[in-house]
């Protein structure tokens, strides 16, 4: 466990992530992070999970369009 310390950052508020954290995460300066609610509080992920949503539906439809879309990337 990490503990982060909210601190002011202009006129916002922020916690800074340890190195260790941002190694695990695979992220650095500019990357975005998201904060997903659980039922037992808060994940931080690199990911988005809607994005991960789409990305199956599209999965799941790709085959039924194949053609259409070999020809759209003419």
């Amino acid at each position: 466990m990490h503990a982060l310390k909210i601190r002011r950052i202009g006129n916002s508020l922020g916690a800074t992530l340890p190195k260790e954290v941002l190694q695990k995460l695979n992220v650095g300066e500019g990357d975005t992070v998201f904060l997903t609610e659980t039922a037992d509080g808060f994940q931080i992920a690199a990911y988005d999970p809607d994005f991960e949503a789409a990305m199956q539906a599209f999965a799941q439809t790709r085959k039924n369009y194949r053609n259409a879309l070999r020809e759209l990337a003419k």
